[in-house]
C-alpha cells in the first residue's frame, strides 16, 4: 500500500469527534474535488511510502490507541484494505473509514464515515479529463446505500452555499433509507472564521431536518495542517 502518513490525532469530524485514534492516510484517490485538502494524499502525489499490510499493523500498534481511522485519498482503492482491516479488528481495535462513496470492499469496519461529493466539489481549472473523471464518478448511491445497509455508519456533506442544502435533500431522497441522525452537515472551511461563518445557517437547517451539524475541530485544535 502507499502511505502518505500514520500518526496519532483526535478525530475532529463526526459521532467520534474528540476520541485519540491512530489515522492511517493511503495515498491515491478515483476524485478530484476542487476543494481537496489532502492533496499529498491525492492521485498527483509523488510522496509516501510502500508499505505491507503486516509493516501498517507494526506502526498502528505502536501508537496504542483503541481507534483506527484509515482514511485517503480513497482508502477503497487498495484491496490490501481488506486484510489490513480485519487484522486490525481481529486485535479489538475500533475501525474508522473514510471514504466518498464511490467503491466499495468486503471490511472490517466499526464506523463507515461516507463522504458524498457534491457539485461543490467540481475541480475548477482541471483538465478536460479529470473533469469528466470527477463528474462520472463523485456520485454513486447506489454504492452509498449498499454501504449504509452494511456498516454501522455516518454522512458527511461539504456544504459551502445555502444552495448546497438543497442538493443534500435530492441526495438523501435518491438513497431512501439514510437516517436523519446519521447525517452530518459539515461547513467547507480551511480557517476556524470561515468555518464560523456559515455555521449559523448550517446549523438553523439541520436542526430543521434532524440532522447534525459538523464542525472541522481539527482546525480548531491544530489549524490547517497535515498530521491531525
Amino acid at each position: 500500500m502507499r502511505i502518505a502518513e500514520i500518526f496519532q490525532s483526535k478525530q475532529g469530524e463526526g459521532m467520534w469527534t474528540g476520541v485519540v485514534s491512530t489515522f492511517v492516510r493511503t495515498i491515491g484517490c478515483n476524485l478530484r474535488c476542487g476543494f481537496c485538502d489532502t492533496t499529498y494524499a491525492s492521485w498527483k502525489s509523488e510522496e509516501g511510502e510502500t508499505l505491507s499490510v503486516e509493516e501498517v499493523v507494526e506502526r498502528v500498534m505502536q501508537y496504542n490507541t483503541r481507534h483506527v481511522v484509515l482514511t485517503g485519498g480513497e482508502p477503497m482503492l487498495n484491496s490490501e484494505l481488506i486484510p489490513l482491516s480485519r487484522i486490525l479488528s481481529g486485535l479489538g481495535l475500533k475501525i474508522t473509514i473514510e471514504t466518498a462513496g464511490t467503491l466499495e470492499l468486503p471490511v472490517a469496519c466499526d464506523l463507515m464515515s461516507i463522504s458524498p461529493k457534491l457539485s461543490n466539489s467540481y475541480p475548477w481549472g482541471a483538465t478536460d479529463k479529470d473533469v469528466r473523471l470527477h463528474e462520472t464518478n463523485r456520485k454513486r448511491p447506489e454504492i452509498v446505500r449498499k454501504l449504509i445497509e452494511t456498516y454501522p455508519y455516518q454522512l458527511k456533506f461539504v456544504v459551502d452555499e445555502p444552495e448546497d442544502l438543497l442538493e443534500v435533500e435530492e441526495y438523501l431522497k435518491s438513497l431512501e433509507i439514510a437516517r436523519p441522525e446519521r447525517v452530518y452537515l459539515m461547513p467547507m472551511a480551511f480557517e476556524v472564521a470561515d468555518m464560523n461563518a456559515k455555521a449559523e445557517w448550517i446549523m438553523s437547517f439541520a436542526s430543521q431536518r434532524g440532522y447534525r451539524y459538523c464542525p472541522r475541530m481539527q482546525l480548531v485544535w491544530y489549524g490547517n495542517r497535515r498530521g491531525t
